[in-house]
């Protein structure tokens, strides 16, 4: 449906898309990733002809964007800006009017089966379609802006940052609606900011970088694309949702230089919280027995933790179980999280001289506690 070739785009000396080549096609979600100047909005304004590109081309549905005028652009890619400003006093149901436009002649602007009508009630603003855009929140003008694109009935949307004003249930709902229209053979490409939410509804994402496509392809193997970190100059760590069963992201603090080595037992989410931050306060941290693929498992494997694993619904080996109790032997601390797999070390654990207890009480509060046990057995030693 969108194809761009070679496209680069400048202003003046500085180089903002460099010879980017890629494809939207229709029943397809991708999403534009990045670091602030990426390149993001300048790709999307590229591809609804906002602004021409120096070399390259843009393809809509097999026609040269350049051969087509703006109101053939207009019935093929509809818009969702990020900035929601609209300089004159209009109603909500005038905006998004606005969207039938490309569709009505001079003499026309009848519509079949009212679209406009449709569009405010998939966004949910019917409520606020006799109030002017001064009056509505800036949250309410995104959502009035998206029917607006909605009422378009292009089979294409573009969106820049669709969810950055809107609260989290808004957020959900806008990404609902454009993931129910890719469901319905329509193409979609948005810049999104939250990488939760974009590995969550996209198919596919591109990762820009200074202009570059660095990364594309399926969400999990963008993510854990080590071209990530280098994009947002940061460590990160990708685990599973464990509600969602998506990839979700994690920036990672830079590690700090604390002596000691503190093995975690048992899996599940206060796990993976206490393994990140005793990693992140610069212990060394090994973990284990946990199950395969567990959230804590998966934690230790971005922060290359040692990690001891076993197979899910399986007693763990003796081999297994002998390698987890000697970490616990070999550890300063022992934190022990009562989670599945705790069970495989309980005796290594109840003979250790330091444990502390992770089966309440936050991440941070046990780091802490991991802190002052390691000072109280100095100061014993001495």
């Amino acid at each position: 449906m969108i194809r761009l070739d070679d496209v680069s785009v400048a202003f003046g000396d500085l180089t903002v898309l460099d010879e980017v080549s890629c494809r939207v096609d229709s029943g397809e979600f991708v999403g534009l990733v990045g670091p602030n100047g990426a390149g993001k909005t300048t790709l999307l304004r590229t591809i609804n002809g906002v602004l021409p590109p120096d070399s390259g081309s843009v393809t809509l549905d097999g026609d040269r964007r350049s051969k087509l005028s703006s109101r053939a652009v207009g019935r093929r890619v509809a818009t969702v800006p990020q900035d929601t400003h609209i300089g004159f006093s209009f109603t909500a149901e005038q905006i998004v009017e606005m969207g039938r436009t490309p569709h009505r002649s001079r003499l026309d602007w009848s519509d079949h089966g009212d679209p406009v009508e449709r569009a405010l009630v998939r966004t949910e603003t019917t409520e606020l379609r006799d109030r002017t855009v001064e009056e509505l929140s800036g949250g309410e003008r995104q959502r009035v802006l998206l029917a607006r694109a909605l009422a378009q009935e292009t089979p294409a949307l573009v969106l820049d940052e669709p969810t950055a004003s809107l609260d989290i249930n808004h957020q959900i709902q806008v990404l609902d609606i454009v993931r129910s229209l890719v469901d319905e053979d329509r193409a979609a490409v948005a810049a999104i900011h939250d990488l939760d939410l974009a590995a969550r509804y996209c198919d596919r994402l591109i990762l820009l970088q200074n202009g570059g496509i660095r990364a594309s392809g399926p969400p999990d193997s963008v993510l854990a694309d080590p071209s990530l970190e280098e994009a947002f100059d940061t460590q990160t760590a990708v685990t599973r949702n464990p509600v969602t069963g998506t990839s979700t992201v994690a920036a990672i603090a830079e590690q700090g230089e604390t002596e000691g080595h503190v093995h975690v037992v048992g899996g599940g989410e206060v796990a993976a919280r206490v393994v990140g931050e005793c990693w992140r306060a610069g212990f060394e941290v090994t973990l284990g027995v946990v199950t395969e693929g567990d959230v804590a498992a998966d934690t230790a494997r971005q922060l290359d933790v040692e990690c001891v694993t076993a197979p899910p619904f399986e007693t763990p080996p003796k081999a297994v179980r002998q390698r987890a109790g000697a970490a616990v032997d070999r550890a300063d601390v022992v934190v022990d999280t009562g989670g599945p797999g705790s069970e495989t070390v309980r005796s290594a654990v109840a003979e250790h001289d330091t444990v502390v207890d992770a089966t309440d009480g936050s991440a941070a509060a046990v780091q802490r506690a991991v802190e002052t046990e390691l000072v109280r057995a100095a100061s014993a030693d001495d």
